[in-house]
This record gives structure tokens, sequence and C-alpha cells, in this order.
């Protein structure tokens, strides 16, 4: 190969990630209806843990969003 030649382009990889696995998506639904229904089951069953169960889930909300925002800034 002369310096006048092009270069082989190799294939490059898309800017987004792999599709997430069909039956890992289903497991983190199935996962995610459990809980809230064990939550609103100890809501209903037990109205004395009613505001505990609020302060973790509100608790819970906030680190999920921070954990998610991390890790979207960290794929940039």
């Amino acid at each position: 190969m002369t310096a006048d030649e092009p270069q082989p382009q190799s294939p490059q990889p898309s800017p987004q990630g792999p599709a997430p696995d069909p039956l890992q998506t289903l497991l983190l639904v199935l996962v995610v209806a459990l809980a809230l229904g064990a939550t609103g089951y100890l809501c209903v069953a037990h109205p004395a843990l009613t505001a505990p169960i609020a302060a973790v889930g509100g608790v819970g909300a906030a680190l999920a969003t921070a954990i998610g925002a991390a890790i979207a800034n960290r794929r940039r």
C-alpha cells in the first residue's frame, strides 16, 4: 500500500449501547410491580407503617435519581 491509497474503514460502533435484553426488562418490571404491591399491602394492612415506608421511598427515589444521573453522565 502506498500513502496515497485510502485506508480501509473499520465499522464504527453505534453511539447507542446494545439493546436491552427482553427477559431482563421483563424481570425488572416484575420485580418493581411486586415491590410496589408489597408496599401497598403493608400500607393498607398496617397503617402505622405508612409514614416510615413513605420516608424510605422518598430517600430511595432520590438515590435512584442520583445513581441514574451518574450512570447517564458516565456513558457520554
